[in-house]
């Protein structure tokens, strides 16, 4: 089965810009529908974006503002954060399923142990 690493996290400015790598090992990256979801402290994890081959769908609040794109040469799905805002400080997961998209976290069978994002004002 497949296993997912997140890195990328740190401390950034308002403004600022960060991009979220999850690499995969056990598997193609490329088989699955990957997804981000974020938790922030006290508050239930919620969907961030999602894609599938090369369809992405994405959350409103970060819509225009994050990316999702994958690199199958290096098994690896990027989220480019841009504009970030201290509401996006969380700790970001990337997960993944099979065949069709979802914004369910429910609905995912595999998960990294997530990377923590600070956005600091």
């Amino acid at each position: 089965q497949v296993q997912l690493k997140e890195s990328g996290g740190g401390l950034v400015q308002v403004g600022d810009s960060l991009t979220l790598s999850c690499a995969a090992s056990g598997g193609k990256i490329s088989d699955y529908v990957v997804a981000w979801f974020r938790q922030a402290l006290g508050k239930e994890r919620e969907f961030v974006g999602v894609i599938r081959f090369e369809s992405t769908n994405y959350a409103r609040a970060v819509l225009d503002r994050f990316t999702i794109s994958r690199d199958n040469a290096r098994n690896t799905v990027h989220l480019r954060m841009n504009s970030l805002k201290p509401e996006d400080t969380a700790v970001y997961s990337c997960a993944a399923k099979s065949q069709h998209m979802s914004v369910l976290e429910r609905e995912y069978d595999y998960w990294g142990q997530g990377t923590q994002v600070t956005v600091s004002s």
